[in-house]
């Protein structure tokens, strides 16, 4: 039950998020339009119902469909309906969530949108109270976790030396995509307890994942001491649903007989056998995980291993890694605009301030995880090159230019609400954290420094 309900409410959070985001990044007039991208894809290449046919509306439409349909199942709905209908149920929610990463683009190359996925095909699998959990599926789960962490711990291992000698977390706390309300706390947190952190990072994700094929009560320690460290993440940074998907999967490793035998009113009552068309699927859908199993195990064997990636346009069976590089000093996107109608050396140039990446010095980071501010993280790519921000950066631009309603919802804050700029552009900047004497004297969270200019003023008028 812990395991349904916690991949379906992170449904709802992936559906409410895409249906808030989704006009200005890629809605028919947004930055990377779906139309003009299923023009170059066909079905084979990135299978989607959106083939059939695209609109906003439509869009929307299946976003809060999906949504609501999750919240449903959080609510408990899956226990009210037959077996083959759960099933259904469950699979419609993934094909519709696979539609829109498959058109998502950059905005959806993240590597949670395919652990939810597979997330969800899982739940096909597990039934609902009618049929007990098969077990086939409960150690599919396992080899998910595993795989997710295993494979984060490879990439550090193989990545950077910082990782080796222990001193990542000098620098990670500080320049990671989204620092959360505790980030500066936890970068402020002595040397030694960074080294241990590293330390502990290591033999969480090399070492304690191979007792989640142990027997119980190893298996569930090894699953309770992920989903501590996966806390200590929440506690310390936002990265999406990522580590709540990665608590709800370890969660379903937790030995729950341990509960039931002490607490009688929690004893199940007993399950009934499942039919032998629903073991036969089981079976089949095992038989294929482990055949897919292959490309993910090889490249995690492999010395050039990818961080996360897919290996068929499914999603089914996918490799994972996490922050196989860390950087040592946080570049930062700053977009201005003026009303001016000419540029002069007196202009006054207006700041825009985004939800949750850095961006006013005094402003204390914000918790958005899980929800995902897609255009915040993002820019944090763009700012490390411009190549990550090729495909969309001056279409954003141009938006900004014209006011663009859609756009500017998914910004903090609009510093020209009554008329468009004329002009807009990027600076660069150089952030870091306070120490603890500027945060008692100025009472800012960063302290930033000009870099240059990344994109020159640009206007409508070109």
């Amino acid at each position: 039950m812990v395991l349904e309900r916690g991949i379906a409410a992170v449904y709802v959070i992936a559906f409410v998020a895409a249906a808030r985001q989704f006009r200005a990044l890629i809605g028919e007039h947004g930055m990377l339009p779906v139309p003009r991208y299923l023009r170059r894809r066909s079905f084979r290449q990135a299978p989607s119902l959106f083939h059939l046919h695209y609109s906003d509306r439509l869009f929307a439409g299946l976003c809060w469909l999906g949504a609501g349909v999750a919240a449903a199942l959080v609510a408990g709905a899956g226990e009210l309906v037959p077996l083959w209908a759960v099933m259904v149920i469950w699979l419609a929610l993934w094909a519709l969530y696979l539609s829109i990463v498959n058109v998502g683009q950059t905005w959806y190359a993240f590597g949670w949108e395919s652990i939810l996925l597979e997330c969800g095909l899982l739940a096909v699998f597990l039934g609902n109270d009618r049929v007990a959990p098969p077990v086939l599926v409960l150690w599919l789960a396992r080899w998910l976790l595993f795989r997710i962490e295993f494979g984060a711990g490879l990439i550090k291992l193989r990545g950077d030396s910082c990782w080796r000698d222990l001193t990542c977390l000098y620098y990670h706390h500080e320049t990671q995509p989204m620092p959360g309300p505790l980030s500066w706390f936890f970068h402020h947190l002595p040397k030694p307890l960074h080294r241990i952190e590293a330390a502990g990072n290591h033999v969480a994700q090399l070492v304690v994942p191979f007792g989640l094929f142990a027997p119980q009560p190893i298996a569930g320690v090894a699953a309770g001491i992920i989903i501590v460290t996966q806390l200590w993440l929440v506690a310390s940074g936002n990265f999406a649903w990522l580590n709540w998907i990665t608590i709800v999967l370890a969660a379903s490793a937790v030995d729950q007989a341990w509960f039931t035998e002490r607490i009688a009113d929690l004893q199940p009552p007993p399950m009934p056998q499942a039919p032998l068309w629903f073991a036969g699927l089981v079976m089949a859908f095992a038989a294929t995980t482990l055949i897919l199993s292959y490309w993910p195990v090889r490249n995690m064997a492999s010395r050039s291993q990818r961080m996360n990636a897919s290996f068929n346009p499914l999603h089914l069976v996918n490799t994972y890694g996490a922050f196989g590089t860390v950087g040592r000093f946080r570049a930062e996107l700053v977009i201005e605009g003026t009303t001016d109608a000419a540029l002069t050396e007196r202009t006054a140039w207006r700041e825009y301030q985004f939800k949750g990446k850095p961006g006013a010095v005094q402003r204390c980071p914000r918790q958005w995880a899980p929800y995902h501010l897609r255009l915040d993280w993002l820019m944090w790519f763009a700012a490390l090159s411009p190549r990550y921000g090729q495909p969309w950066c001056e279409a954003l631009l141009q938006r900004l230019l014209r006011n663009d309603r859609d756009t500017l919802r998914l910004l903090g804050r609009n510093p020209f609400p009554d008329t468009p700029p004329h002009f807009v552009r990027i600076l660069l900047y150089d952030y870091r954290f306070t120490t603890w004497a500027e945060r008692r004297r100025d009472g800012a969270w960063w302290h930033r420094s000009l870099v240059g200019v990344y994109r020159p003023p640009v206007s409508l008028r070109g």
